[in-house]
């Protein structure tokens, strides 16, 4: 392997499991908020993003590290499309 290839396999396997470990967290703990009130959910979901979203770009251009911030980012994005399935779905 030379330095300029990348791990393509290795790099995915990671983002995949940090995907569904931060996907998971996000719809345990945003369902545990919604039962208290859903628009303290939307808020602190919004806060805890918008204050990681700095870090997580600044991680993009690290090579061993962007495959967490790939992970990060998708399982944000499934677990909100997730929570307003379940929303809709209970409603």
């Amino acid at each position: 392997m030379t330095d300029d290839s990348t791990p393509w396999g290795t790099g995915l396997t990671v983002a995949a499991f940090v995907a569904a470990v931060t996907g998971a967290a996000v719809v345990v703990l945003s369902m545990g908020l919604i039962r208290v009130h859903p628009l303290l959910a939307v808020g602190l979901n919004l806060v805890a993003v918008g204050g990681l979203a700095p870090t997580v770009w600044d991680w993009r251009d690290k090579p061993v590290v962007r495959w967490f911030a790939l992970g990060f980012a998708v399982g944000v994005a499934v677990s909100w499309i997730a929570l307003l399935a379940l929303v809709a779905s209970t409603a």
